[in-house]
């Protein structure tokens, strides 16, 4: 029986492996070494309204007149502060917003959940890469439409008659 020879030997080498692996194997991660990283687990972040979420003051002026403002927790709002101070010129679109151009589009690979723009929202459109300041509530949500933070003037009419908007973070 030569060819029974090397069947049984090749059975009993992945026998062998397959015990070998399975001694190995522990519930738990082994301990770290200088040249493995140790694990480490993080609790979920804390639940928010999507893309809505503010952590950061900046300064907003309209016009010259000063306005509160927040910018909301996401990454796309982060690449927005990392362009500040801004000074742009506004211009009206729809009679809904008011729209200027950043230097550059935005990074927007990280974008939140759509939202529906509010009156007060500060948003990117990114197709055309424009900064939308609502001084109406926009449409529906769209995923092409990121809301970036609030300024917090109830005077829709102020809003609506923009011409410049200088925007910095906060201190």
């Amino acid at each position: 029986m030569p060819t029974a020879l090397p069947a049984l030997a090749r059975g009993a080498v992945a026998a062998a492996l397959l015990l070998a692996m399975t001694a190995c194997t522990e519930a738990s991660p082994p301990p770290a070494s200088p040249s493995t990283p140790a694990r480490t687990t993080t609790s979920p972040a804390p639940t928010a309204t999507p893309g809505r979420s503010t952590v950061m003051n900046i300064r907003v002026t309209l016009d010259g007149r000063p306005v509160d403002a927040t910018l909301n927790d996401n990454a796309v709002a982060r690449d927005f502060a990392s362009l500040l101070p801004l000074s742009l010129d506004l211009e009206d679109f729809h009679q809904t917003e008011r729209i200027a151009y950043p230097p550059r589009k935005l990074d927007i690979s990280d974008a939140p959940d759509p939202a529906a723009p509010k009156a007060g929202d500060l948003a990117y459109y990114a197709p055309w890469g424009n900064l939308a300041l609502f001084y109406r509530d926009g449409g529906s949500a769209s995923a092409d439409l990121i809301v970036l933070g609030h300024v917090d003037d109830r005077d829709t009419e102020r809003l609506a008659n923009a011409e410049h908007i200088s925007i910095e973070a906060a201190s």
